[in-house]
């Protein structure tokens, strides 16, 4: 999401910190009541000083409320379009477990999850771009998918080849569920 969409990851860290800052205005507020009311000697609804600290605290209390309000029904909405992405995540984890897989054949078949990520930051950039989400998440599996195999594919022996594309399509059918087992 964040090579995708960067505007939502950037909103979603402005949220966090945003609600950090939040919860400890709340804080010292809270403080402040705290320490008026320790302070306050008699009757505390004679002392206009405490009057006016704890008017603006509730004030200010409440603004904080509103805001948080806000962050929670922007942060639902980050949230449910980055769950759109985990169809793209879930593929490539089949992905990344078939070429893992690979080590049975041959211990030589090792691929870090370094160079999986970087092939996969070029699938972004590289893959046709659509304005319809699930057609874009379609173009992304598609070349991602069609990238690890033709990366992968240098690497291996001839022999091991066709099995590699049989461990491929297994997982993928599977994932899928159009594999009876």
């Amino acid at each position: 999401v964040a090579k995708e969409r960067p505007q939502l990851e950037e909103k979603k860290n402005q949220l966090i910190v945003e609600g950090a800052n939040n919860k400890r205005h709340l804080k010292e507020i809270e403080d402040k009541i705290l320490q008026v009311l320790s302070m306050s000697e008699g009757n505390i609804l004679e002392d206009e000083t405490a009057i006016q600290i704890l008017s603006s605290s509730k004030v200010l209390s409440e603004e904080i409320q509103a805001k948080q309000e806000v962050s929670v029904l922007t942060e639902k909405e980050i949230d449910f379009a980055r769950n759109q992405f985990i169809p793209v995540a879930k593929h490539s984890s089949i992905l990344f477990l078939s070429i893992s897989e690979l080590a049975n054949i041959d211990p030589m078949y090792q691929y870090s999850l370094v160079w999986f990520i970087n092939l996969y930051y070029q699938a972004i950039q590289n893959s046709e771009k659509s304005d319809d989400l699930e057609e874009r998440l379609e173009f992304l599996n598609s070349y991602f998918t069609y990238s690890i195999y033709r990366n992968v594919c240098r690497s291996l022996f001839e022999k091991d080849k066709l099995t590699f594309s049989f461990v491929l399509c297994v997982g993928i059918l599977r994932s899928k569920g159009k594999l009876i087992e």
